[in-house]
């Protein structure tokens, strides 16, 4: 991977699968890491929010992850996701991932409990101070509550190994400041990619490539060659991809199952509560999305 793309171009917040007494299904979960590796994704991020994180143990995440690095960790990126609103757990979290040998963690702020950057910083420290990893620090207020400021960011660039940011707070511009600051900057906002790559983004953490990661990579490979005019062609033929899969509010995971199942790559759309699964009249329109976009 080059220096400015640590991590690759593509990644997917990849699902996590459940059999139907509610347990993780490892085998289930390892062919969702494979598909996404073999269309286009050059790694994938596990037990994210998109993985349920909420819902899983610490004992579970560690399972997944195995199953994950055991599938395509030889010729893929793994990221673990270990971003709680505990500090604690997720200390122990990054403690877990290193251990079990994956590439990096990405570090989402802490939801719900809305700490001041103060503590975001003091946050950040600590798992940064308990692993050797790679970190890629995450933004998106809109589910978090919180903001990372650009103060933050500057205070964590003490830490030579937090190289990158999943950027999702809509603020574009923002980008070529981080990058300035030397950071690596990946979308984690489908739909605002280009914009993001336009102010020095390197490349996308997705929920769409579920389904369309070929198509996603092309993009970002047509705009790496210069021909942002053919960039913006796919980005348009997939907008109804993204409007399926991330314009409704129980988006993420339920929606990215259940195109998974569309596809064939898993048999069923369960998911953990308080989530709920899509009914047929969603799965429908999801459907109609994806196949608008030319994707089934």
């Amino acid at each position: 991977m080059s220096s400015n793309a640590p991590f690759g171009r593509l990644l997917t917040a990849m699902a996590t699968a459940f059999h139907e007494d509610g347990s993780v299904d490892l085998d289930g979960t390892a062919a969702i890491a494979a598909h996404l590796v073999a269309h286009g994704n050059d790694g994938v991020v596990v037990s994210g929010t998109t993985g349920e994180s909420p819902t899983t143990s610490v004992a579970e995440d560690g399972e997944i992850l195995r199953a994950v690095q055991d599938a395509v960790g030889d010729h893929a990126v793994v990221i673990a996701g270990v971003g709680t609103n505990a500090t604690a757990h997720s200390v122990e979290l990054a403690r877990q991932a290193e251990k079990v040998g994956v590439d990096g963690v990405l570090l989402v702020t802490p939801y719900y409990n809305k700490p001041g950057q103060v503590g975001l910083q003091h946050h950040f420290s600590s798992v940064a101070e308990a692993t050797d990893l790679p970190v890629m620090l995450y933004d998106v207020p809109g589910r978090s509550a919180s903001l990372i400021e650009i103060d933050t960011y500057e205070a964590m660039r003490r830490y030579d190994h937090v190289t990158s940011v999943k950027e999702a707070s809509g603020l574009l511009a923002r980008t070529a400041q981080l990058v300035d600051m030397g950071y690596s900057v990946y979308s984690g906002d489908d739909v605002n990619t280009l914009g993001y790559l336009a102010y020095g983004g390197v490349g996308l953490v997705s929920v769409v490539a579920h389904a369309a990661g070929d198509r996603l990579k092309a993009m970002l490979d047509a705009w790496d060659a210069g021909d942002h005019a053919g960039a913006l062609r796919i980005h348009t033929s997939l907008l109804p991809a993204f409007d399926a899969i991330m314009g409704v509010p129980n988006y993420g995971a339920t929606t990215a199952k259940a195109a998974l199942e569309l596809l064939g790559v898993l048999d069923n759309r369960r998911v953990r509560g308080p989530l709920v699964a899509l009914d047929d009249d969603e799965v429908t329109a999801l459907r109609a999305g994806l196949a608008a976009a030319g994707l089934l």
